[in-house]
Parts: structure tokens; sequence; C-alpha cells
């Protein structure tokens, strides 16, 4: 059995830069349904509810970093506007691929696409709330901690992260799954391994500590996800 006490650094196929359009599109294809079917996005909702508050009865400003094809802020926009609220959207992802997948799959998003490491993103108005979704797993825990401080100063109302629970479970389900479903090879070989890349409890703990980030709530949240939210963060 895979010793996942420590979060692996192993590199994912998907963090190369030389992945043809067409491989990156199939496998935004078969995320978006795992997000769908294993409830990923149902979790990006109830991030938006708990950060947004009474804040979701008027207009919003939403961010994601590592935004890969847009699905999240699809979904978020549909659920918005199914109750009259308006929102406008910026995804962030430094994968050019992605960029050109998302503005191709939602041109009627109201999204500003930004091909860009976030870090190096200024904004003119601060979002009202920043997300990531399965994108901290890709970091290290120095650059994690440093991710916090920066969610902290960019957002007005508050942050979100949806991300991976480290479980031997989660580990081997995943494999197994995607090895019998998917015909995308960057999935085969990077599911799991996102996994053991991904975090416990205590994790995120230290994370937001070492950030000087002291009021968050940290859950936990079915299929092996943790919701990690941060409102109304004071910028010293």
């Amino acid at each position: 059995m895979i010793d996942l006490s420590h979060r692996s650094y192993q590199k994912e196929l998907m963090d190369g830069d030389d992945i043809p359009f067409d491989a990156m599109a199939r496998t935004l294809r078969e995320l978006n349904i795992i997000n769908t079917r294993l409830g990923g996005h149902k979790i990006t909702l109830r991030g938006v509810h708990e950060i947004g508050g009474k804040n979701l009865k008027s207009s919003l400003a939403i961010c994601e970093i590592g935004c890969g094809g847009g699905d999240n802020l699809n979904a978020i926009n549909r659920h918005l506007s199914r109750r009259g609220i308006q929102a406008n959207f910026i995804g962030i992802d430094m994968n050019s691929e992605c960029i050109a997948y998302a503005r191709k799959q939602y041109p009627q998003l109201p999204c500003q696409w930004i091909c860009s490491d976030y870090t190096l993103v200024k904004f003119s108005h601060k979002p009202d709330i920043i997300f990531s979704s399965l994108f901290c797993h890709h970091f290290t825990d120095v650059q994690l901690v440093d991710m916090m401080k920066w969610l902290r100063q960019n957002t007005n109302t508050g942050f979100f992260i949806n991300d991976l629970h480290r479980h031997w479970l989660a580990y081997y389900l995943i494999k197994y799954i995607t090895r019998i479903f998917s015909r995308s090879y960057l999935v085969r070989n990077d599911a799991s391994l996102s996994v053991a890349r991904s975090f416990r409890k205590g994790d995120w703990q230290r994370y937001l500590q070492e950030a000087g980030i002291d009021e968050y709530d940290i859950r936990w949240k079915w299929a092996f996800r943790f919701l990690v939210t941060v409102r109304n963060t004071r910028v010293g």
C-alpha cells in the first residue's frame, strides 16, 4: 500500500508546458465530468455561499485562480443566474491552452480570461471572492503559505479553497476509476498522483497559521475533499 504520510512532490504531466491542445481539451472535459459526478462543483457552490453571505443578493466579482477550462466559473454563473444574482468573473491560468479552451467553451460567460501566473495579476478593483479548485496540490508547502497571503491581500470579502484529501481510499478509487473510464493519458497518470500530492487537515492549519490567518474554517466534504474558507479577512 502506498505511503501517504507525507505529500508527494512528483511532478504531474499536466504541469508540463508542451501539452497539445487536443490532449488538454480531452483532459479538461473529463475533469469536468469528474467534478460534476463526484460533487466537486457542489463544494465550490457551497464555498461561494459561505464567503458571499448576504452579498449574494447583489452583484459580485468572483475570481478563480488556476481556472483551467472555466467549468467552475460556468457552474457558478448558472447557479447564481437561476437565483437572479448578477456576477462578473475573472479566470486566471498560466496555461495558454486552458485559457483558449475556456474562451471557446464559454463565449457568453461574463468573464475576463487572463493567461498569467496569478501572482503577477494586479486588480484595478479587488474581487469580492477569490477561490481555487484542485489547484493548490500543484504547489509546494512554502508556495502555499505565500498563496494564502496573496489571497488574503487581494479579496474584499474572503476566499475559499476546494481541494483533495490525501487518503489511501481516495488514491486507489480514483486510480482504478480513471484506469477503466478515462481516455486521457493525462488523467490516467495524474488523478491518483493528485491525491498523493494533496492534503490533510493539519496541513491546512499549518499553512494558514504560517500565513498569519487565525480565523478560518476547514471542513471535510464528499468525495474526499476539503473546503477551506476564510471570510472578512483583514489585511495588515
